[in-house]
């Protein structure tokens, strides 16, 4: 007994051990705050997160599983249900060509019924299947026959778990923005589920949805007691798509937001099945102060500002760049004021006059896309069933919106990818008026970062490590003060709101536009009330002692040798711009946040990176600091840049490499190109060669085309320099620009025919009437003088060869002058069209 009691310690004291080493590793204290692939049986793939805020469970959608956490005490073991794929269906779906990992169930969609069950769908090895989930007994309902009762969740769920996708329950229906084929080639805004008749959905066309990327949605309910015209209930959809208003060889992406009516049900004729309310509006994100427009949406929060006002609602939002090399991150807030403004405005349409976009002229009453109110009601509009069809014809070519919601980012990070978004306001003023707001941000890299937004002052006051770096933050929930922060594999609870959380005097201070102040007694931050107004303040950081910290970093040596260029980094949190206290001279230039120094005696010394995060009650932050020298070894090529921290040494090195191996390459080609220009000239007489080898079938390269397919095929061609230039593609030899002096290409598509001699020289390229073969008639030097050809005599024979295909080339002109095809189509007229 006392050895089993002995064992029994040890096991305890080891578990205790890992759960303390767990809790300090992630930066914070009571290893009940974490939940990882133990504690949460081996589940993994954790994607959709469910919070029963009476109860405090919160319901995880996973791989194969959905597991119930109780967060008031996450050491509570957590309740599991297994809803895995039957092994012949898993078989099938590897079979169509999917991995193994994909053909699982992996659970997409958690949303309450209101009746006590929660819908449950998932991607069911690209079979999407939905189940009914009792909350009280914990388990999914089962058919008659046995097993889970189970029906379709086709434009419910996506068909495979990396789709992009979201679903709002309004009403205890569902809406969704999901794929609804097996390809994922086909989307769909829809009202999956209630009386089957009022199931309607997007039109299948590109001016409705352009290849989207679906983010978010949110269901906006009017107020029942305080809503005078009757407006309806509206839901919105966040997506990025490509835009079909820009015409550019490239696919533009922009940020979108939708909106449809709850009580819509479709048309009687036009738009059967379909929304009659679809309208959707271009997100501007923009920088003003650098122009940089951000034009992909990642994730939107939507919190109100007034608890008792929808009109209140604000939409935060995640958005990155399309064309940044550098990862790079900014948030914006849209207010549903702003958003229904746009909405209410013109339309856009496209009239292609070949110039640009113009509005489209009248718009037919009743408006096209308005939700019912009062004013429809009165005039006998009671439906969507009972509006005209020049409206819904109207609203079926018009979804697009005219003007864009803009708005300016109160957050823009450089270096950091964001994938989630939370928001908590605080109100530092007695009259509400003057509101904080604090980002909750989580990152790619297992990062939870803490912004206060106050007026037009961004201030970063924390960066907290959850996860590991290859554990992405992918849902961000906010309960009782707590963050409820989520990865693929493991959750978190954090302090999500007081001052009691800035655990030091710099971050403290920091967070003074939140209403704290530290408190040097007591060695913690406490509120300070709510009379801050907008008084000039002392500095916050005065009473704090000097030493590391967010606004205190460690100054960095970097030694680099003289010519070379280095790049020293610094990361720009607020829109505000950043500025560099660095030695007097003219050797250095800003690239964005960061400053690009040309090493030399002059640029030695010390570089700091200031950045105005605070306003003026505050002063600037001090982001980065280096101290730049030169390193022995003399001088090397300029132009070459180095990253601040690293040698330069290895960047030198990889160039040379490079150089090397290029010219390698380079004359390994040049010898390749001699050994065939010398085959081509040596064997038998040249000219006779290049005939017979032509018309021999047993050659392996193709024939080229005869004049007779040019013909035929109407292979357009245009004149250049005297000559035929044929615009096609042709074997291994359609590189533009090249001169070719032998036939490449198969089929129509033959090689291009260049020239670089005057068609009026004695060495006009001619085409052989025999062959058919392009050809020099006579090589000239420089000065026009005859020079002799290759190998002698046989030189003088690949001439006089090459010469009567010459003639057959003038004669082919003469043909082809008259042809639609020689002179080129003129340009189709443009066509009219709408968007």
């Amino acid at each position: 007994m006392k050895a089993a009691d002995c064992l029994n310690v040890g096991v305890l004291l080891l578990c205790f051990l890992q759960c303390s080493r767990a809790a300090t590793l992630n930066g914070y204290g009571g290893s009940r705050d974490v939940l990882g692939s133990r504690q949460l049986g081996g589940v993994s793939n954790f994607s959709t997160f469910l919070l029963d805020r009476s109860t405090g469970t919160l319901y995880l959608g996973a791989r194969d599983a959905i597991l119930a956490v109780n967060t008031n005490n996450l050491g509570q073991l957590p309740l599991k249900i297994t809803w895995d794929v039957p092994e012949d269906k898993r078989k099938s779906c590897v079979a169509k060509g999917k991995t193994e990992g994909d053909c699982k169930n992996y659970i997409r969609l958690l949303q309450f019924l209101g009746d006590g069950r929660i819908y449950a769908c998932g991607t069911y090895a690209f079979d999407p299947q939905c189940a009914f989930l009792n909350m009280s007994s914990f388990s999914l309902e089962t058919a008659e026959e046995g097993g889970v009762r189970m029906e379709t969740g086709k434009g419910k769920c996506p068909f495979e778990p990396s789709q992009h996708y979201t679903a709002v329950m309004a009403g205890g229906i569902l809406y969704t923005a999901a794929t609804s084929n097996f390809l994922g080639t086909l989307f769909d805004i829809s009202r999956a589920t209630g009386i089957e008749q009022e199931r309607i959905r997007t039109e299948r066309s590109i001016n409705w949805l352009s290849d989207p990327e679906f983010v978010s949605s949110a269901f906006i309910q009017e107020d029942e007691t305080n809503n005078p015209t009757g407006e309806d209930d509206k839901i919105y959809f966040f997506f990025t798509e490509v835009a079909k208003e820009y015409d550019l060889y490239t696919k533009v992406k922009v940020p979108r937001v939708a909106r449809v009516c709850k009580s819509d049900v479709g048309g009687m004729k036009t738009l059967q099945r379909r929304w009659t309310t679809f309208l959707k509006a271009q997100l501007v994100c923009e920088d003003r102060a650098s122009g940089q427009r951000f034009s992909v949406l990642t994730d939107v929060f939507t919190t109100r500002h007034r608890l008792d006002d929808p009109s209140s609602t604000h939409f935060y939002g995640i958005f990155t760049s399309q064309w940044d090399r550098e990862e790079t991150s900014a948030v914006c807030v849209y207010s549903l004021a702003d958003i229904s403004k746009v909405m209410d405005g013109p339309f856009k349409e496209l009239k292609k006059t070949c110039e640009n976009w113009i509005n489209p002229e009248p718009v037919p009453t009743p408006r096209p896309g308005q939700c019912l109110n009062s004013a429809l009601k009165s005039e006998g509009f009671d439906s969507s069933l009972k509006l005209p069809d020049k409206v819904l014809t109207f609203m079926r070519d018009h979804p697009l919106m005219e003007n864009s919601v803009v708005s300016a980012p109160l957050l823009v990070r450089r270096g950091t990818t964001y994938t989630k978004l939370a928001v908590t306001l605080t109100s530092v003023s007695d009259d509400d008026k003057r509101t904080a707001v604090v980002l909750h941000l989580g990152t790619d890299r297992g990062e939870l970062h803490r912004v206060a937004v106050v007026g037009q002052n961004a201030t970063l006051l924390e960066e907290i490590p959850l996860f590991s770096s290859q554990d992405p933050i992918n849902n961000i929930l906010l309960y009782k003060d707590v963050a409820l922060v989520g990865s693929p594999s493991s959750l978190v609870r954090r302090p999500a709101v007081g001052c009691a959380l800035y655990l030091t005097c710099e971050v403290c201070a920091r967070a003074r536009g939140l209403g704290c102040a530290w408190n040097p007694k007591e060695e913690a931050c406490d509120g300070v009330g709510n009379d801050l107004g907008d008084e000039e303040l002392e500095d916050p950081l005065s009473q704090c002692k000097n030493g590391e910290g967010r606004c205190s970093p460690v100054v960095k040596a970097v030694s680099v040798m003289k010519g070379l260029r280095v790049l020293l980094p610094c990361v720009q949190v607020s829109p505000r711009a950043c500025s560099w206290s660095h030695p007097p001279h003219r050797h250095t230039r800003p690239r964005l946040s960061d400053l690009e120094v040309l090493a030399s005696e002059e640029t030695e010394g010390r570089y700091v990176c200031l950045c105005q995060e605070g306003g003026r009650e505050q002063p600037p932050c001090r982001r980065a600091e280096y101290h730049l020298t030169l390193a022995g070894g003399g001088g090397a090529g300029g132009g070459t840049v180095a990253l601040a921290g690293g040698p330069g040494r290895h960047f030198l090195a990889w160039y040379v490499l490079l150089f090397v191996v290029g010219m390698l390459a380079g004359a390994a080609g040049l010898f390749c190109l001699l050994l065939r220009h010398r085959r081509l000239a040596g064997g038998k007489g040249a000219g006779a060669s290049l005939s017979e080898k032509h018309h021999d079938p047993s050659s392996a390269t193709p024939q080229s085309p005869s004049s007779a397919s040019l013909l035929s095929e109407a292979v357009p061609l245009t004149k250049r320099n005297g000559t035929l230039n044929g615009h096609g593609g042709g074997g291994g030899h359609n590189g533009s620009g090249h001169n070719h002096h032998h036939s490449g290409g198969g089929g129509i598509n033959g090689p291009h025919i260049y020239s670089n001699v005057n068609s009026s020289s004695s060495g006009e390229v001619k085409l052989s009437e025999s062959s058919g073969k392009l050809a020099p008639h006579q090589q000239q030097g420089p000065e026009g003088r005859e020079r002799p050809g290759p190998e002698g005599e046989e030189g003088e024979g690949l001439s006089e060869g090459l010469s009567e295909m010459g003639e057959g080339l003038s004669g082919l002109e003469e043909e082809l002058a008259g042809l639609q095809a020689y002179r080129g189509a003129p340009l189709a007229q443009c066509e009219e069209s709408s968007i």
